[in-house]
């Protein structure tokens, strides 16, 4: 016979982990307003109090989920600009598609993760979004010492490549475009963008 749940254990070896990834099971399945530690916990087979020993509430739940979410983007990117070689446009284009795949395959963490920099107490979550933004605003710093780029604000320039990628996973996630073109529209959103910043 199954334990009942009171008599589940309090914590298992790896609990944070296992809930996390739980969490973002529903999150997918269910978006973040059906999310419950309760259902977690009975999800990953422990008792109902024992996500609070990790989270102290369903807030700290999702903030530790943005935190993890830019992590993962942060590792996706460098992955892609890693495996792209040294030249400015196949790094800006592998990173672009990862970007935006991240962002159409990931469409509720992504919104989470948005949402908990602007939470309060969110300096872990800004902390760790600084990383894959510090990657593309890099990116275009290359862009621009190899003459490839104007120069000048590179906030600024950085702002719109994420702008610009933000709102074709918007379209996609949107329902707007199908899915099947994402690929060939960030591509055709490099070529602009590589024309219309490109030195004058």
């Amino acid at each position: 016979m199954p334990e009942p749940v009171a008599e589940r254990p309090y914590h298992h070896g790896s609990l944070r982990a296992a809930l996390l990834d739980a969490a973002e099971r529903r999150l997918r399945a269910d978006g973040a307003d059906r999310l419950s530690l309760r259902d977690l916990a009975r999800e990953v087979g422990v008792s109902h109090g024992a996500p609070r020993r990790h989270f102290a509430d369903r807030q700290a739940l999702l903030d530790a989920l943005a935190e993890s979410g830019f992590d993962r983007l942060d590792r996706v990117l460098r992955e892609a600009l890693d495996g792209a070689g040294d030249e400015f446009e196949p790094r800006l284009r592998a990173a672009a598609v990862a970007y935006t795949r991240f962002a159409t395959e990931s469409t509720s963490l992504l919104e989470v993760m948005y949402a908990g920099k602007h939470g309060p107490g969110a300096d872990r979550i800004l902390a760790a979004a600084a990383e894959p933004f510090g990657r593309l605003h890099a990116l275009v710093a290359q862009g621009c010492d190899e003459g490839l780029l104007a120069g000048g604000d590179l906030d600024l320039t950085s702002t719109v490549l994420l702008a610009t990628l933000q709102g074709i996973a918007a379209l996609v996630n949107g329902g707007v475009v199908d899915p099947r073109r994402c690929d060939g529209l960030v591509e055709a959103a490099v070529d602009q963008f590589l024309h219309g910043a490109g030195p004058r």
